[in-house]
């Protein structure tokens, strides 16, 4: 699909194969009417936000929308090779050592801050968070592109964690603080306002890639191994582009050089991708994921008819699932999703990326916490 909407291009990179609910459609439509936007584009992950869409690039000038970014600014994906090798795997034994993510982590926080450039410490640091996000074991179930995979040491031998989470309270209190007073409006570039929430949105953007870090660190540590770090990337920011401000909101990056990760659902295969072209037509942006099929009061309620708990715990793929609180369990089950496997495809077809490796679950944690 490819509109305009007064002065402002509209579209959407997904195929007849996809399915993309109407509504996010409309959601994506209404942000064109936006003052200074120029440019929007549906990922073919879209879906239906509050009141804007997931999975959509956002290009305009001389305005800044810190509502299209959203709270979870610096939201995004790392992943580590870790020293695993695929032989040693030993699932249910590092499910039982997996204990506790979720409370404040115990180490030098100190020399982390230093390390990492924060401002303080903050108890949530460290931390995986509610929602979709997750920490994930994954082994490489095919390398596609052996010469992507060898330039930046992607070793098919090694297990590799993978995690998606962001800024936590931090980037929710930066948004808040802007729409307390302005609500969903933007903000003019160059004022002193717009300045000001640009610094709150990099120091939390850079909060998001240390709490990535650490999440990786506390997963590995205490299933007694290491890694080291291939690729991180962030999803939901806004940042100077060719001479305009592109927001992001659940869109992976492309306009840098590396790799991009986009995950499946927990019961899915995960993506490493390397964009190619010139990326301009899709706002330099990509899938973050597969995308939600089903809203998460739906999920709840389809899913607690056809599923137990002990059903979700263990997926079809035979990876073990961490989860104990019961609601996010069914919200957040591989049903809920879109398929990442057309999602891809649409990319591929569109020749905006090539795949380098296909990552197979083993492990996901989310939390521990009822």
């Amino acid at each position: 699909m490819n509109t305009k909407n007064n002065s402002c291009d509209v579209s959407v990179l997904a195929s007849n194969k996809n399915w993309i609910e109407g509504k996010a459609v409309e959601q994506l439509k209404f942000t064109a009417k936006l003052e200074g936007m120029t440019k929007v584009v549906g990922m073919p992950d879209l879906h239906p936000g509050r009141g804007n869409p997931i999975g959509a690039a956002f290009l305009s000038t001389n305005k800044i929308y810190p509502y299209l970014v959203g709270g979870d600014i610096g939201c995004g994906m790392g992943l580590w090779q870790t020293n695993i090798k695929v032989n040693k795997v030993k699932r249910d034994k590092w499910v039982k050592k997996l204990e506790d993510l979720d409370s404040p982590w115990e180490g030098d926080r100190e020399a982390f801050v230093e390390e990492h450039e924060l401002k303080n410490w903050d108890d949530a640091l460290g931390t995986i968070g509610g929602g979709n996000h997750f920490a994930e074991l994954q082994k490489i179930d095919k390398i596609v592109d052996e010469e992507a995979a060898g330039k930046y040491g992607i070793d098919k031998s090694f297990l590799q964690l993978m995690v998606h989470s962001g800024s936590r309270g931090l980037g929710q209190m930066v948004l808040n603080s802007h729409t307390e007073v302005h609500g969903a409006a933007g903000l003019e570039s160059g004022t002193e306002e717009a300045d000001a929430y640009l610094k709150k949105h990099d120091y939390a953007f850079k909060w998001a890639i240390a709490n990535r870090a650490l999440i990786a660190e506390r997963f590995l540590s205490s299933i007694n191994a290491k890694g080291s770090r291939v690729a991180d990337m962030c999803h939901n920011s806004v940042l100077p582009v060719d001479g305009a401000w592109l927001h992001r909101k659940g869109a992976a990056p492309s306009d840098g050089e590396g790799l991009v990760l986009i995950p499946g659902s927990r019961g899915a295969f995960s993506y490493i991708v390397e964009p190619i072209g010139e990326q301009k037509e899709n706002c330099w942006s990509l899938a973050h994921g597969a995308g939600r099929k089903y809203h998460r009061g739906d999920s709840r309620e389809r899913f607690r008819r056809k599923f137990s708990v002990k059903d979700l715990q263990q997926t079809s793929m035979g990876s073990c699932v961490i989860c104990e609180n019961k609601d996010l369990l069914y919200e957040e089950a591989p049903q809920a999703y879109k398929d990442i496997n057309v999602v891809i495809e649409d990319m591929v077809d569109y020749g905006i990326i090539k795949v380098v490796a296909v990552l197979k679950p083993l492990i996901t944690y989310k939390t521990r916490r009822r």
